[in-house]
């Protein structure tokens, strides 16, 4: 990657960067353990304060022992750099599930709750308060557990730090300054739990002022929070520290208490299954995304069956010499129900079709005995559309508009020869015919069209990404393939408060398909819709690239003097 690497670990491909510094998945050179490296920003390692901050946070990590708490494997300081080396989960963080889906059900809240509490629990037990608990800092695995992250501004317990935390979850006290303690933990833990119960924040401003007054004197909004769980919002939303549960332990207790008994025993193994279902859908997000083929564009690929063996037939050079003198006509009148393409023995079939699609769509696929009549009356069906006969233009560096979520890309299929047969939709079980085509006069049949096998992605990145208006960006990414076959580019765009994460998705997750060349640049604009400081985009592939995806962040204009 041309930076400095942690001596012993093989850096594989960044999972995020920020104003703070990167994270990157490594492996362990000796054993072969996938990790993840967290390095201190350039800038930021020529501050003391940042790195013994930085120091301060790897402490912490190895002094917890708990399940529910990214595990420190070692803290590394060289002349060249700084890393905390830890254990890589391989889960999303909730932002990602809010923002794809918006509330999660109560059982699923309860849980996501429950596990990230457990994880406070054991920092708390330890005088440690991590002041900047929310749904970007709250990791959701595949078996939908939950695990906490990100220590960087925790601190022991009665600490005067100063004012920190991100805005929209921070307890009344938090704003005046006061000394740190886990009651400012249960709080912006409930402020998350009440976002996975309604999909909104509890308090919201139009700018930082007005969001302090409202966490600091606005009633607990509790009217669209199941009434069961309305006395847990309560409590751990109020505003005097004093009222709150005094750490997370105590507030587990009374989650336990409450959901047992308006959801029964088995609430907890519910509320798992329904976030791995909800995590199983978006792939991409997941560290170990660059090691699969997956993502939310899938690849359909409808091949047509092997001809018949009366497709091997084929005149011999005096029957074309007696096309070529003068009988052509007779000769189209006798073959008029003849097959459609001709082709040599064991050749592949003269067509095929790939189709881009969302992984949630159904893909129609035809009957592997399908084959064409060799009576069928030429030229295609009514009810079959044709497709564009149009190849890619490898030259482009725009993509087409954004696909809807839900709506499936348009059908490309590979031309035909010129001269050669029309194929029917990829979707249609038994592909049409048409006359045979007319002999090539030097004595030489035409070839049927090749199908181009996807490339494999040797590299995805983002080469600028740049703030172009109040409201808008613009980024530029690069694709560099080995070979001409189809490959489709993936974006996301975020936006949030804080430099160590992404924060939340900003639209859907845009696809743009290319082929036909070994690289593509594609600049994209986009208008966020969220307020935030920090805006980032992610770019990933299908086929997934060998280095993994790239990703870029920047500061907005409107918080560069904060």
């Amino acid at each position: 990657m041309g930076e400095w690497a942690v001596p012993g670990y093989t850096d594989v491909r960044e999972l995020g960067a920020g104003a703070a510094g990167r994270v990157v998945l490594a492996v362990h050179d000796a054993t072969g353990t996938r990790v993840a490296v967290k390095y201190l920003g350039e800038t930021l390692r020529r501050d003391p304060a940042f790195v013994e901050g930085f120091r301060a946070e790897a402490r912490l990590l190895g002094a917890l022992e708990t399940p529910h708490v990214v595990r420190l494997y070692e803290y590394v300081e060289a002349p060249e750099g700084a890393a905390i080396v830890m254990e890589l989960v391989d889960g999303l963080a909730l932002r990602a599930l809010l923002r794809e889906y918006g509330p999660v059900g109560p059982e699923a809240a309860l849980t996501v709750l429950k596990g990230s509490l457990l994880g406070l629990a054991a920092a708390h037990a330890d005088g440690v308060v991590h002041r900047d608990y929310k749904p970007e800092n709250v990791l959701v695995t595949a078996d939908g557990a939950s695990r906490l992250v990100d220590f960087g501004i925790a601190t022991g317990r009665g600490t005067s730090a100063g004012v920190a935390g991100t805005p929209a979850y921070m307890a009344p006290e938090q704003w005046t300054g006061a000394p740190a303690s886990p009651a400012s933990d249960v709080y912006a833990a409930t402020a998350t739990f009440y976002e996975c119960l309604t999909g909104r924040k509890p308090f919201t401003g139009e700018n930082i002022a007005e969001l302090a007054l409202r966490h600091t004197e606005a009633p607990v909004p509790e009217d669209d929070v199941p009434e069961p769980l309305r006395p847990l919002v309560r409590q751990g939303l109020a505003k005097a520290p004093g009222d709150r549960p005094q750490e997370a332990a105590a507030f587990v207790r009374r989650l336990e208490e409450i959901a047992a008994a308006a959801y029964g025993p088995r609430w907890e193994e519910r509320g798992r299954g329904r976030l791995a279902s909800l995590a199983a859908l978006l792939p991409l997000l997941f560290p170990s995304a660059g090691d699969r083929a997956e993502s939310t564009t899938a690849l359909a690929r409808t091949a047509l069956p092997d001809p018949p063996w009366w497709r091997a037939w084929l005149p011999d050079p005096l029957g074309w010499g007696a096309i070529a003198a003068g009988l052509l006509l007779v000769i189209a009148a006798v073959l008029t129900g003849a097959p459609a393409a001709l082709t040599a023995p064991g050749a592949a079939a003269g067509s095929a079709a790939t189709t881009d699609v969302r992984a949630d769509a159904a893909v129609p696929v035809p009957s592997p005995s399908a084959t064409a009549s060799p009576t069928a009356a030429p030229g295609p069906s009514p009810s079959t559309p044709a497709p564009s006969s149009a190849a890619p233009d490898p030259s482009a560096s725009t993509g087409p508009a954004p696909t809807a979520p839900d709506t499936p890309d348009a059908a490309t299929a590979t031309p035909p020869p010129a001269d050669g047969p029309t194929t029917g939709s990829p979707t249609t079980a038994a592909p049409t015919t048409t006359p045979p085509p007319a002999p090539d006069p030097t004595g030489t049949s035409a070839s049927p069209a090749p199908t181009v096998a996807a490339a494999a992605v040797k590299a995805v990145t983002v080469t600028d990404f740049r703030q172009t208006g109040p409201t808008t960006a613009t980024a530029t990414f690069h694709i560099a393939t080995d070979g001409p076959g189809p490959v489709t580019l993936g974006v996301r765009w975020y936006a949030g408060d804080s430099p160590a994460t992404t924060g939340a998705q900003d639209g859907a997750t845009e696809t743009y398909r290319r082929g036909g060349a070994t690289g593509y640049t594609v600049t994209l604009t986009h208008t966020f819709a969220a307020t935030a400081c920090y805006w980032t985009v992610g770019a990933t592939s299908d086929p997934a690239p060998a280095g993994g995806g790239a990703s870029r962040q920047l500061l907005t204009r409107r918080c560069e003097l904060r």
